[in-house]
């Protein structure tokens, strides 16, 4: 896949956006020559595996002018970068434990002027401010996510409103029946919109 199929799904991007797009896999792969953010085989599929699966939240939910959100786990950027230049009037906070990977977090944003980007090497409890939406990809399971940003959370209980947007593959039932009945749980499957045989089983989950 290249952004040409990245485009056609979002026929509504601006040259600007699609620039910046279009600049994201020759950084990543200068970058994961120094820094190994991204495995190397799916560095071969990086629109399809990174961008085009982080802005499956991007079709999910629409992230308003204004609105903050915190990237946890934030790894290389994923979902956070795709999902930045996407929305330019919504404020991101990018953080991960490893400080190498928010290196080239800084480095990817400021090649592509991101600008409404915040990248910084913190661990979840230490971030005292709370956020419209909590955005990640696969590095917990769903009740060890909700339990770290729960509390992160500006609004409870108002889907609307936010709350956390996981990106999780495979058999979700047992993670989403250890929920109690302060949590409500949506699981919207990817491929409702990606056709791609990658999506198959992988889906946007919203905890509110």
């Amino acid at each position: 896949m290249d952004t040409t199929s990245l485009f056609n799904h979002f026929p509504d991007l601006t040259e600007r956006q699609k620039e910046q797009y279009n600049q994201l896999k020759d950084l990543y792969l200068d970058w994961n020559a120094k820094i190994n953010v991204i495995s190397r085989k799916d560095m071969e599929r990086f629109y399809e595996h990174h961008v085009l699966h982080s802005l499956a939240i991007a079709k999910y939910f629409e992230l308003l002018p204004g609105m903050s959100v915190m990237d946890l786990g934030t790894g290389g950027g994923f979902p956070g970068i795709p999902l930045a230049i996407m929305f330019p009037q919504t404020e991101f906070y990018l953080i991960d434990g490893t400080g190498k990977k928010i290196k080239v977090v800084n480095a990817v944003k400021d090649a592509i002027g991101l600008e409404n980007v915040v990248a910084e090497q913190r661990r979840a409890e230490e971030v005292k401010a709370k956020f419209d939406v909590v955005t990640g990809r696969a590095v917990m399971t769903l009740p060890e996510i909700a339990n770290m940003a729960g509390n992160r959370l500006r609004i409870r209980g108002d889907a609307e409103a936010g709350g956390i947007l996981y990106l999780k593959g495979g058999d979700l039932t047992e993670e989403i029946s250890k929920f109690n009945r302060y949590w409500r749980v949506r699981k919207v499957p990817v491929a409702k919109w990606f056709k791609e045989e990658y999506f198959e089983e992988k889906y946007v989950v919203h905890l509110y």
